[in-house]
């Protein structure tokens, strides 16, 4: 026992045991994920942060020096997003075809969820940094945390907000499209990269590769817009 306590400080004090912890889980959730056939709830990303959270809090580590030694994955965010370019590029053609309904659904839906977070956070009575960290939620985690630190919100709050909103978005994916009657799998998936993001943009792939492939070219401009409507907007929402 004093041999495994005193292994376990020399690794919590290195920047690779968190790395490894966090993509361990994510590993393990995304076979439990598949054997439970891809089941909306068994989303890997929620999954993976009840592993770890519930690692952290056995161990009693708090979160800087969790993400201290997870910053890899975050840095990552980076290249991940420019990456969203690709299919954009496969697809233009499409994406020509169907430009004026798809900037439409961009601006209404990005707008739409800048205000409802907004002011839905207002009447719940939520302070003000609180209101600006959910503003830009809907956008993956590396384009909001760079808003929310040029709206003076908290980015770690933002990100929070950011992992439950994309979770959401992909349990709620297929029923909500199944109760719409939305068969149009293109439609689908945009709107899924437009509200949740990456996380939603994964499950989109796993219903349809041209779901997955529409999200992620939403999940890329919604970023944009976010990133240029969020400073311009919320000043006019904030009371």
């Amino acid at each position: 026992m004093i041999d495994f306590v005193n292994l376990w400080v020399y690794l919590s004090h290195g920047p690779l045991l968190w790395l490894t912890a966090t993509l361990v889980a994510y590993l393990a959730a995304d076979a439990l994920s598949a054997r439970l056939q891809r089941h909306p709830l068994a989303n890997p990303v929620l999954i993976a942060v009840a592993l770890v959270s519930l690692v952290l809090l056995v161990t009693g580590t708090p979160f800087p020096a969790y993400f201290a030694g997870a910053q890899f994955i975050h840095f990552l965010l980076g290249p991940a997003t420019v990456a969203l370019a690709v299919p954009l590029v496969l697809h233009l053609p499409q994406v020509r075809r169907l430009l004026l309904p798809l900037l439409a659904a961009l601006v209404t839906g990005s707008l739409t969820a800048i205000v409802s977070a907004v002011l839905l956070a207002q009447a719940f009575g939520l302070d003000a940094s609180t209101v600006r960290a959910l503003a830009p939620k809907s956008v993956t985690a590396a384009i909001a945390m760079g808003t929310a630190e040029s709206i003076g919100a908290d980015p770690a709050l933002t990100a929070v907000f950011v992992i439950l909103t994309g979770i959401t978005g992909a349990i709620l994916i297929t029923p909500l499209m199944s109760l719409l009657r939305i068969r149009n799998v293109a439609a689908a998936g945009f709107a899924t990269g437009l509200a949740s993001h990456g996380i939603g943009t994964a499950r989109a792939f796993q219903i349809d590769p041209l779901a997955g492939t529409f999200a992620g070219i939403a999940l890329g401009l919604n970023g944009l817009l976010t990133a240029l409507l969020v400073p311009l907007v919320l000043p006019y929402l904030l009371k």
